[in-house]
């Protein structure tokens, strides 16, 4: 599944059912915007995955499709 197939399953799964503009609003980006975001047509930016993860309370990692044990390299 892609980021923006995540995206648009999160908004499309909450009940009651969000529209793109409740979440637009909420992350304070256009409508049009997140349009295109979950169309993949256009990138978002980080601070709209900051606000997107923020707004559904999930990580950047399960946006991005990481796999959640991903092993981090030691500093």
């Amino acid at each position: 599944m892609t980021f923006y197939e995540r995206l648009r399953n999160l908004r499309e799964d909450t009940e009651p059912k969000l529209t793109q503009s409740d979440v637009a609003g909420k992350c304070g980006m256009t409508q049009r915007k997140l349009s295109f975001i979950e169309n993949g047509t256009t990138e978002p930016s980080l601070e709209d995955i900051r606000a997107l993860c923020s707004f559904y309370h999930v990580s950047a990692d399960y946006l991005l499709g990481l796999p959640e044990d991903l092993p981090y390299p030691k500093r």
